[in-house]
């Protein structure tokens, strides 16, 4: 070997050093910032109190979960949730919401009326956001929706609207509807006041309300039992007692041929008819979104308006309609915005 090839050796292995330590230290940038914007590198702990197990509820929990997801916060890795189920219960609702105020949370979620009035009553050092909240202002759960102040904000899951809506339609394609019977647990606020606003809507077109008050889930059926032959149709609010025995419903609405209406789309996907609603997957996901305004940009929960579901559509269960012996029309059909997502097959 001469002299020139003792050189050539060494710079060889020298350039393939450097090149490596460049695609190292590239690589390691290339992760980092990919690691940034996918997951946070701070971590953080989330107390959620649900008042109960059934389909919107879980889908406002998961939509959630989801919205954090997208913004770098996840279950598991930078994430830890206490989740909290008070199964119907008020005594536990209560219990829950003061152990959450002992907890040492970044943010706290209620989900439903009567978790949100029991954490808001005992959680003051910890941001507050509530959601499946019908009217917050009546529920005393904030004094202004688009100014709430302290430690508390969110997304109620109503729009005024969506009960008109309904009520025209039933009106308008139905009009052999004269009476409907409504299963109704008076104990909760958010059922009462969509009662309401539901009796006055069908009083324009001419609809009785009959109602049939319950206590707790148990007492759903016999509730829906006596309605029939007293009701034309069924119908029912975001109603948590209800809604978690809402297939007792559903079959007697088939068994006696009934019209079955209800306030969310979950029910509807089980069985009921019609609804003019959303997604509660979406609503959760909403309130997420504010989440993320709290933790990771530093937003005071207190400031952010009181959120509301503003894009309503009519949600039609064709093959419930066939049970509970239903013609829909061409007309009825022409009413759906989106056919595809809201003509449920």
């Amino acid at each position: 070997m001469n002299m020139k090839q003792k050189w050539i050796l060494p710079l060889s292995m020298v350039l393939m050093i450097l090149t490596a330590v460049g695609c190292s230290n590239s690589g390691s940038e290339g992760a980092s910032s990919g690691e940034a914007g996918s997951t946070d590198s701070k971590s953080y702990k989330i107390g959620i109190s649900q008042i109960v197990e059934h389909p919107s509820l879980d889908e406002t929990r998961e939509g959630f979960l989801a919205a954090l997801k997208d913004a770098g916060i996840v279950e598991g890795q930078n994430l830890t949730v206490d989740y909290k189920n008070a199964q119907g219960d008020s005594t536990n609702n209560l219990s829950i919401a003061q152990t959450l105020s002992q907890s040492e949370n970044d943010l706290v979620l209620a989900i439903a009326t009567p978790s949100a009035q029991a954490v808001v009553s005992q959680v003051k050092d910890s941001p507050v956001l509530f959601a499946a909240v019908t009217d917050p202002l009546s529920a005393k759960i904030v004094s202004d929706l688009q100014k709430p102040g302290g430690n508390v904000s969110g997304a109620s899951d109503t729009n005024p609207e969506a009960i008109t809506e309904l009520a025209d339609f039933i009106g308008t394609e139905l009009p052999d509807i004269k009476t409907i019977g409504l299963v109704i647990n008076e104990g909760e606020p958010n059922a009462v006041i969509m009662a309401q606003r539901a009796e006055e809507a069908f009083k324009k077109h001419g609809i009785t309300m009959i109602k049939a008050a319950v206590t707790n889930t148990s007492e759903v059926q016999q509730a829906a039992q006596s309605l029939v032959g007293r009701a034309d149709a069924f119908y029912i609010t975001l109603d948590n007692s209800v809604v978690s025995a809402v297939d007792t419903v559903i079959q007697l609405a088939n068994e006696n041929k009934m019209p079955f209406f209800s306030s969310d789309r979950d029910t509807v996907e089980k069985g009921a008819f019609a609804t003019v609603g959303f997604k509660y997957y979406d609503h959760g996901y909403q309130v997420g979104q504010m989440a993320v305004d709290v933790l990771k940009n530093g937003k005071n929960v207190g400031d952010l308006p009181v959120a509301m579901q503003e894009k309503l559509d009519l949600i039609l269960n064709l093959k419930a309609a066939e049970a509970q012996g239903i013609k829909v029309t061409d007309e009825m059909k022409a009413k759906v915005k989106d056919p595809e997502n809201n003509l449920i097959q």
